[in-house]
């Protein structure tokens, strides 16, 4: 059973950003009868570069029939599409690549080289292995060993003078008088897995003499990009979304107060009340549900009826002010891709906290650690704005992203924080001091109803991990 208590500050240092490229190598590639005919490279540049360059990827291939994209747009409109699309993707990118995601190539303290980090190939999909090389001195024969415990191994069409063992098998053995004509060999050496696994992972053993490195291989079906085309108006950029439950004279300020600003942004009302009461108005959506399913039961629904990239969540008996500019947190989150929720504040109150999980045994289960108005540190250019794990109740957040943690039906009243619970590790998120909305102080009409299912629901919000 996980514990939630608070527990004394813990400095944590996270470091946000998106890794860049390792400075390009210039390689100059000689035609295969010329590798043949000269000596072995130069340790330096052995170490420098890989057997045979990484593979980019190119334009995709669709087959005969295909309806394309490109050809269903209006000329006039295509252009400023693909620009749109470009960035959108390079944001994309930003959000779902990381330093780990670098091909990295070992550098050869052992006569080993091979890749230490970045190879991925697809389930059921050959693919060559990149930087596979020896780098040993003068023998009379050199022989390797490379195995594998998920997929089989395959080789090119050896050079004279190599003899291959296993090829087509989880273990190769490779042996030949030229070290030249062996790491020609090593550089056509491919990996395609057993089994289909939309991500997992093999382990490679490769040996020389008393050498042996070990090398991981992610195995990973390739996710579709979740890509927005936002307008220039706010309404194509976020919908607001609310639940309400006995409190329709504040949902009706909340609605007033947002036309005030915001006259044609829609609006996703999840509605539980026992005797609805149909809202009136333009651009607004109002579902209904079965009576008293709680808040994140509404929450569930109106989210999954948000069309735009971003959604704006606020409470029904909020109040927009002149302070509450959607625009500037929808600037901080294109500015920062990364972000998946970015919090404001309440009448001066953004209420964040930060969250440590310790894992502890398997059969114990784990202990979750929430210190209040603690954080870590500020955004890049954005200092009235910095990241923590929890905030206030009032937050833009990226659809996709919250769609894909949800929020748990069973914690029906008392559960901002466990959204937050649920998101850690897989949201990242933000608070900004600059914008703010208020709070309606009017009291519920059917307040001692309203406390009964608080009261009622007040012992949910601990959970089992």
């Amino acid at each position: 059973m996980m514990a939630v208590f608070n527990r004394r500050p813990v400095q944590v240092v996270l470091i946000v950003g998106v890794t860049t490229l390792l400075t390009s190598y210039l390689i100059i590639f000689h035609n295969c009868h010329e590798e043949h005919t000269k000596e072995v490279p130069t340790t330096l540049n052995l170490r420098l570069t890989p057997s045979r360059p990484s593979l980019s990827l190119g334009p995709c291939t669709c087959p005969d029939k295909s309806v394309l994209l490109k050809d269903v747009l209006p000329k006039e409109q295509r252009e400023e599409l693909v620009q749109r699309r470009a960035k959108e993707f390079q944001q994309y990118k930003a959000r779902t690549t990381s330093v780990l995601s670098t091909l990295l190539f070992a550098l050869p303290n052992s006569p080993l080289q091979y890749p230490i980090q970045g190879f991925t190939v697809r389930p059921l999909t050959s693919t060559l292995i990149p930087g596979l090389a020896l780098h040993a001195g003068q023998r009379s024969s050199y022989k390797v060993l490379l195995n594998v415990s998920k997929g089989v191994l395959n080789t090119e069409n050896p050079p004279e003078g190599v003899t291959v063992q296993g090829d087509g098998e989880a273990g190769l053995i490779m042996e030949s008088t030229s070290l030249v004509n062996l790491n020609l060999l090593l550089a056509g050496v491919s990996y395609t897995s057993s089994m289909y696994h939309i991500h997992t992972g093999d382990l490679a053993s490769f040996l020389y003499e008393n050498h042996e490195a070990m090398f991981p291989i992610t195995i990973k079906q390739p996710n579709l990009p979740v890509l927005y085309d936002m307008g220039t108006d706010i309404r194509s950029h976020v919908t607001i979304t609310t639940k309400t439950f006995l409190r329709y004279p504040q949902l009706k300020v909340l609605l007033s107060s947002i036309r005030s600003f915001y006259s044609n942004i829609e609006v996703i009302i999840a509605d539980d009340n026992f005797e609805p009461e149909h809202i009136k108005g333009e651009h607004i959506k109002q579902y209904i549900m079965p009576p008293a399913q709680g808040w994140f039961a509404g929450r569930n629904l109106a989210v999954s009826q948000v069309t735009t990239k971003y959604f704006l969540w606020v409470d029904d008996d909020f109040v927009f002010t002149e302070k509450t500019k959607i625009e500037k947190l929808v600037e901080v989150m294109e500015a920062v891709p990364e972000l998946d929720v970015l919090g404001g504040s309440v009448q001066g109150n953004q209420f964040y906290f930060s969250l440590r999980y310790e894992e502890g045994q398997e059969m114990d289960g784990g202990c979750l650690h929430r210190k209040m108005n603690e954080k870590f540190h500020s955004l890049p250019g954005y200092p009235q704005c910095f990241l923590a794990n929890g905030m206030v109740n009032f937050f833009l957040a990226r659809t996709d992203a919250v769609m894909k943690v949800g929020f748990d039906p069973k914690h029906q009243r008392v559960a901002h924080a466990e959204f937050f619970m649920d998101g850690l590790g897989s949201l990242l998120v933000a608070s900004c001091g600059h914008v703010s909305i208020n709070h309606n102080s009017q009291n519920t009409a059917n307040k001692v109803q309203y406390a009964r299912f608080d009261a009622k629901c007040s012992f949910t919000s601990s959970k089992t991990i």
